[in-house]
């Protein structure tokens, strides 16, 4: 009988776990779209804390409980829309149509990726882009292939993939003006050509 009262308290524990972090996912939500209400009215480095809740309708105690800053919430929701990116990404059926699919969504949300990519100071979130690019691609060529890459190709597709993301940054950062299909055809064209071999091959270019 104990037992059983036991397990049914860690069982209430897990589940009341669980609300609260969905509860805690909504806030986080909710104060992002808050923020994206404000940027389209000032820049980034004006917007305070205190027009985001007031936005949001929550209090400064509930924004510090979820964000240490706004750039702290400006980069977990870019974290979000990156990794939903390569959702749509992963919707195409070759490079071209995944990239198209990639810069359609960044369109989207561009306000938060070039808010992030402006103040990203440390390069860090331009390195998480480039680490997602290249497991992505990694793992089509590796699953439609049934082959480990080689450490050459593994080494030409890390260069392909910086190039790509640091084109992408000038481009969400309003210095290029090429369109999404624009932009990916270009990508796609320059691929380096052992390394297009293998997408061909693959049809996957």
């Amino acid at each position: 009988m104990l037992k059983n009262e036991v397990a049914k308290n860690e069982l209430k524990e897990v589940r009341h776990s669980e609300e609260w972090h969905k509860s805690g996912e909504k806030v986080k939500y909710r104060l992002a779209d808050a923020m994206k209400s404000c940027m389209k009215k000032a820049p980034v480095e004006k917007i305070t804390v205190k027009e985001i809740t007031e936005e949001c309708g929550v209090t400064r105690q509930t924004f510090y409980r979820n964000f240490q800053d706004k750039y702290n919430l400006i980069n977990w929701y870019f974290d979000k829309i990156l990794i939903e990116s390569f959702a749509h990404m992963g919707e195409g059926k070759t490079v071209y149509e995944a990239l198209v699919n990639k810069f359609h969504y960044i369109q989207e949300e561009k306000l938060f990726f070039k808010a992030a990519f402006k103040n990203d100071t440390q390069n860090c979130l331009r390195d998480h882009d480039f680490e997602l690019i290249r497991e992505f691609y990694k793992n089509q060529i590796e699953e439609k292939s049934g082959k480990t890459m080689s450490e050459h190709l593994q080494f030409q597709l890390e260069m392909y993939c910086q190039g790509s993301i640091y084109m992408t940054v000038q481009w969400v950062l309003g210095e290029m003006k090429e369109s999404p299909e624009n932009l990916a055809h270009a990508l796609a064209q320059s691929m380096p050509e052992e390394l297009a071999k293998v997408f061909r091959e693959l049809e996957m270019l």
